[in-house]
C-alpha cells in the first residue's frame, strides 16, 4: 500500500470527503500518516505510543459513516483511555497503565470514523506549560527544534504542525490547548466547561477547569469536531448550555459587528514581549478593518489570589492521582517515579485543608460571575495567548530545585491564560502572526460562557481575511 501524495492539501474534513467519494482509501491515509511519523518524529518526539496495528485492525473491521471517516487521529497521553492501550499521564508511575475500556470521548471519536493510530507526548500529569517529561523526553517545536512546542498538549500540536495529521486530540486545564496552538502556529479552541464529556471515569477535570477538544490547522475542523463530540453523557454531573445548531455552519456565518476589548499587558500591568505586542496590535487593527468596535480594556484580576486557588485545585487533583495509583500498585509511589515539580505540587496539597478546596471552588465560581459582568460590555476579549514567543527547551525544568525561577518564568510566559479555565468560558488561540525569527505568536480571543458559536464565526472571518494554512514549518 502506498501513501497519499496530496495529503497536505486537505484538512480533516477534506480527507474524509475523499474517502466517502472513493478517491482515496482509509488505508492510504493511514499509510501516509505513519510514513510521516516514522520520517520526522525522531526530530520532534511528538508521538510516544504507536498503535499502527490496532489502527489497521480498526479499518479492517469497517469504519462507521461518520463525519471524519478514515482520517488518521492521535490521542493525547493524558486521562483519555483507549481500550488495550497505555495512558501514562507522561509519568513513569503510570507507565504500565493499560485501559480495559474506552473513555466516552474516545467512543465519540471512533463513532465519527477517526482512525486512532497513536498517542502524543504530554508533560507529567499535564502540569507544565512545556512538554518535556523526564520519562519520554522533550517534544520539539517544528518551527525551530531548539524551542518548546508548548504544553501540555505539546505533542499533539507538534504532530499537527509537522504535518503528521490535520487535527489531533488535546485538552486544556490551564491553557493546554491554547499554549501549544500559539507556539506551533495552529488554531486551538478550549470549549466551555462541560461542553465535552469526561466520563465514564471522571465527572470533571481539575474542579471543572479542564476541557478536552483538539488542535487543528483549519477552523472548520475544530468546529466539526465539536459537532461530533459535544453534549453530556448519561450520568454527567452537569452540562454546558445546550447548543442545538451546527458549529461547522457557524464558521461560514458573518459575526456581525462585535464589541471587542483588547490588551497587550499581563494582568499585573507589565507589558508583554515586543513581538507579542506587535502581534496583538496588528490583530486589533485587522479587527477594526473588518468593522468591529475595538477598544483597549481588560478585566481587573488579582493574579496572586488566582494562582493560590488554582494551585489548591491542581495540587489536590495531582495528589489524588498519585494516591489512586499507589492503591492500584499496592505500594507507595517511589521518589524517582515522579518529577521534582510533581512532588512539590502534591506536597503542597498535603498542607492545605478541605476547607481550602471549598474556598478555591468558590473563588473560581465568583471569577466566572465577575467575567460574566465584564462580558455584558464586550462580546469578545483579545489578549496575548503567550506573553513571550515560544521559549527554548530547558528553560522550564521540572527536575530543577530552583522552584522560584521556574514559577517566575511560568508567570512571565503564561500570566493569565488559566483565568478562562477558572471561569469556564470558551477561549481560542488564533495563529495570525509570526515573528522575525519565524516563530508563531498567537492571539487569544475569549467569549461569553456557552458562546463558542461567536468565536467560531469570528475565527472563520479571521481565517478568510488572514489565511494561515499555507504556512508550514520545514523539518
Amino acid at each position: 500500500m502506498t501513501g497519499f501524495s496530496d495529503y497536505d492539501k486537505y484538512d480533516a474534513l477534506g480527507l474524509s470527503e475523499l474517502v466517502r467519494n472513493g478517491a482515496v482509501k482509509p488505508e492510504e491515509l493511514l499509510d501516509e500518516a505513519i510514513t510521516r511519523v516514522e520520517k520526522s518524529n525522531p526530530k520532534i518526539n511528538a508521538v510516544i505510543f504507536k498503535h499502527y496495528d490496532e489502527a489497521k485492525r480498526q479499518i479492517a473491521r469497517g469504519l462507521p459513516e461518520g463525519k471524519f471517516k478514515g482520517v488518521p487521529f492521535l490521542l493525547k497521553d493524558l486521562h483519555l483511555l483507549y481500550e488495550g492501550t497505555v495512558t501514562s499521564f507522561g509519568s513513569a508511575a503510570y507507565k504500565d497503565n493499560k485501559a480495559d475500556h474506552n473513555s466516552t470521548l474516545t467512543e465519540r471519536y471512533l463513532a465519527a470514523g477517526l482512525v486512532i493510530f497513536g498517542k502524543t507526548n504530554s508533560p507529567e500529569f499535564g502540569l507544565s506549560v512545556t512538554t518535556e517529561p523526564r520519562h519520554y523526553g522533550p517534544t520539539r517545536n517544528p518551527w525551530n527544534t531548539e524551542h518548546s512546542a508548548g504544553g501540555s498538549s505539546g505533542g499533539a500540536a507538534a504532530a499537527v504542525a509537522a504535518g503528521f495529521l490535520p487535527v489531533a486530540n488535546a485538552s486544556d486545564g490551564g491553557g493546554s490547548i491554547r499554549i501549544p496552538a500559539s507556539a506551533c502556529g495552529l488554531f486551538g479552541l478550549k470549549p466551555t466547561r462541560a461542553r465535552t464529556p469526561m466520563g465514564p471515569d471522571r465527572g470533571e477535570g481539575w474542579a471543572g477547569m479542564s476541557s478536552a477538544h483538539v488542535v487543528s490547522r483549519s477552523v472548520r475542523d475544530s468546529a466539526a469536531m465539536l459537532d461530533v463530540t459535544h453534549g453530556p453523557a448519561a450520568g454527567d454531573p452537569y452540562a454546558a448550555p445546550a447548543f442545538t445548531g451546527s458549529y461547522l455552519d457557524e464558521v461560514s456565518k458573518a459575526p456581525g459587528k462585535l464589541r471587542i476589548s483588547f490588551t497587550t499587558k499581563r494582568p499585573n500591568g507589565t507589558q508583554s514581549h515586543g513581538d507579542v505586542v506587535k502581534a496583538i496590535e496588528a490583530t486589533s487593527k485587522l479587527l477594526a478593518d473588518l468593522g468591529h468596535h475595538v477598544e483597549e480594556d481588560a478585566p481587573a484580576i488579582d493574579v496572586e489570589e488566582m494562582a493560590k486557588h488554582q494551585g489548591t485545585l491542581i495540587g489536590a487533583n495531582t495528589l489524588f492521582a498519585l494516591n489512586m495509583r499507589a492503591a492500584e500498585l499496592g505500594r507507595e509511589i517511589a521518589h524517582d517515579e515522579i518529577e521534582f515539580f510533581t512532588r512539590l505540587v502534591s506536597d503542597l496539597a498535603r498542607t492545605r485543608a478541605a476547607a481550602d478546596y471549598v474556598a478555591a471552588t468558590l473563588h473560581i465560581h465568583q471569577m466566572g460571575r465577575k467575567l460574566a459582568a465584564y462580558h455584558q460590555r464586550y462580546d469578545v476579549h483579545l489578549s496575548p495567548t503567550l506573553s513571550l514567543p515560544p521559549i527554548k527547551l530547558g528553560a522550564l525544568n521540572t527536575m530543577s530545585p530552583d522552584i522560584g525561577a521556574y514559577l517566575a518564568l511560568s508567570a512571565e510566559y503564561v500570566p493569565s491564560i488559566g483565568l478562562y479555565n477558572m471561569t469556564g468560558q470558551p477561549s481560542m488561540s488564533v495563529p495570525l502572526h509570526w515573528n522575525a525569527e519565524g516563530l508563531p505568536v498567537g492571539s487569544m480571543f475569549t467569549g461569553r460562557f456557552g458562546e463558542e458559536a461567536t468565536l467560531f464565526r469570528l475565527a472563520g472571518q479571521l481565517e478568510t481575511a488572514s489565511p494561515w494554512a499555507q504556512k508550514r514549518p520545514t523539518l
